[in-house]
């Protein structure tokens, strides 16, 4: 049984202070809800960073854990009493610099009311700061939200929401209009939606960040909301073999997409990771040896070697009408963001059926589900089977922390809910919290899929009008594992806990006792 991280004994054990082992800083999941809460010139001159909570202890990076004076400092500010985590003291260096890139920044409670002057050196700074810790965090939006006497604005984290800072409604004017400018957007215009974009970059050399950011407005009662969608734009870690797919899928997904021609379709809801599986599929092809396009709305990683074609709903250019267009420059391989309607289905069938590449994706629950949507379109079920080629259904779950995760014994009633009624007693694995995730005990995200590939006696099945149930039952007795079993894989493997499986995929509940 691996033994529980040598942080967490520590907190647990309550008495000593000091945790033994050597922390890397650059590895650490740092929480700007205490980083933030002391000032630039303390934790530079201390070598200390706060940056995460557990077991009612802030955990303090530093230098030197004999430091007691500055560990009082500390503890005044974060206003809770801190363990001190010795830290590689290069490494804790270059990150003390990311987090506190101004040394003469004051200490603030994000939970808390934050006043101050309004003006345009402090806008920009707010602004830098906001998207600096966003991108510290690895979150994936910025939320502002401005609310009667407030503004909100909020972190998504590994798909959850979290605080960052309240500010007075009067900075919101300062704030947004900062980002507009950044965007391109009309700063003059407050009464209707804007959509723009913008590339952010901070520090220098190998410590250089880049992102690329898609941002939104729309009027709410007390002012513009603004959502900001963070895109990395190092694409080269965008591959299949990182999305978290058992190595049966792999196969059979990196096999299909080089199809001379079809239909690859990829199902989920809103936030499950579709696009970037078309991305990563995107990545995995010749794109010297073929001509790619693809139609998005909008374009949300740049991708050398494709050319990628935006749909402005504003002109009321569709999906349709763009992809029509793209037809007439000779590709092989298409991408359409999305299949919306019965006109964009229509032009992708067609397309997939005279010698195209066509990969999309669907907003429906699951692989077989693709099949039904289609015809419910209105597309005819013989081309549905005569050109889909693979319906994957994929979801996101949280990875549990490498380090700080325990073991448990599977219990009867979970392991029937989780369609392994023989796995029963084995182990798995729960979240703790530790240094390395800011104790939340999940650090990062990965993919589960269910996928179809139509054979001869599944096609037949579709264009005899077989219900979603009956191509479901054939599919699975084909060999198709779904959702909920390649979760159980990784409930089993020890990625990710049994919790995320059951709200992230359909199934039978946990029976109480």
């Amino acid at each position: 049984m691996p033994k529980t991280s040598s942080v967490i004994r520590q907190l647990e054990a309550a008495a000593p202070t000091v945790a033994p082992e050597l922390l890397n800083a650059e590895k650490l999941s740092i929480d700007p809800n205490w980083a933030l809460r002391v000032p630039a010139n303390l934790a530079l001159r201390r070598s200390m960073l706060p940056f995460a909570m557990a077991d009612n202890k802030v955990l303090v990076a530093c230098a030197d854990p004999t430091d007691r004076a500055g560990m009082e400092a500390v503890e005044r500010y974060v206003g809770a009493s801190v363990t001190l985590l010795k830290t590689e003291p290069e490494g804790l260096r270059k990150v003390l610099l990311r987090v506190y890139p101004d040394p003469t920044a004051p200490a603030v409670r994000p939970g808390a009311m934050q006043r101050g002057p309004e003006n345009d050196e402090d806008s920009i700074r707010l602004t830098d700061e906001i998207l600096r810790f966003a991108v510290l965090r690895q979150a994936s939006d910025i939320h502002i939200e401005p609310r009667r006497d407030v503004v909100r604005i909020r972190l998504r984290v590994d798909g959850e929401l979290e605080d960052l800072r309240r500010l007075p409604i009067a900075r919101q004017t300062g704030l947004v209009s900062r980002l507009k400018v950044l965007c391109g957007m009309d700063i003059a215009e407050r009464r209707a939606p804007q959509d723009g974009a913008f590339s952010w970059s901070s520090g220098t050399g190998p410590d250089r960040t880049s992102v690329d950011i898609r941002a939104a407005t729309v009027p709410v009662k007390y002012g513009e909301r603004m959502t900001l969608r963070l895109l990395n734009v190092q694409t080269s870690a965008l591959t299949l073999h990182n999305l978290g797919m058992a190595d049966r899928d792999l196969e059979t997904f990196a096999s299909v997409i080089k199809s001379p021609h079809g239909l690859i379709l990829l199902n989920g809801p809103t936030g499950s990771g579709k696009t970037t599986t078309l991305y990563a599929a995107m990545q995995e092809l010749d794109r010297d040896a073929l001509n790619i396009i693809t139609v998005e709305d909008p374009v949300e990683l740049e991708i050398e070697g494709v050319s990628q074609v935006a749909v402005d709903s504003a002109e009321k250019v569709t999906f349709a009408k763009a992809l029509r267009s793209v037809l007439r420059h000779d590709p092989d391989v298409l991408m359409v963001g999305e299949i919306r309607d019965l006109d964009t289905a229509d032009v992708a069938i067609k397309a997939a059926l005279t010698g195209h590449l066509v990969f999309s994706t669907l907003h429906t629950n699951s692989a077989p589900g693709a099949v039904t949507r289609l015809i419910d379109m209105g597309v005819p079920a013989y081309l549905v089977a005569a050109t889909l080629r693979l319906s994957a259904a994929q979801r996101l779950v949280r990875r549990l922390c490498r380090h700080c995760k325990k073991p448990r014994l599977l219990t009867h009633a979970e392991a029937v809910a989780l369609g392994r009624p023989d796995a029963a007693g084995e182990t798995i694995w729960e979240p703790v919290g530790c240094a390395y995730c800011s104790g939340r005990g999940y650090a990062g995200r990965t993919g589960i899929y269910e996928m179809m590939a139509p054979d001869d006696e599944l096609s037949n099945l579709v264009v005899g009008g077989g219900s979603e149930a009956r191509i479901r039952e054939l599919a699975c007795a084909k060999g198709m594992r779904t959702l909920r079993m390649d979760a159980a894989e990784k409930v089993l493997g020890g990625t990710t806990s049994i919790a995320e499986v059951f709200e992230n995929t359909d199934g039978p509940a946990v029976e109480n006792g």
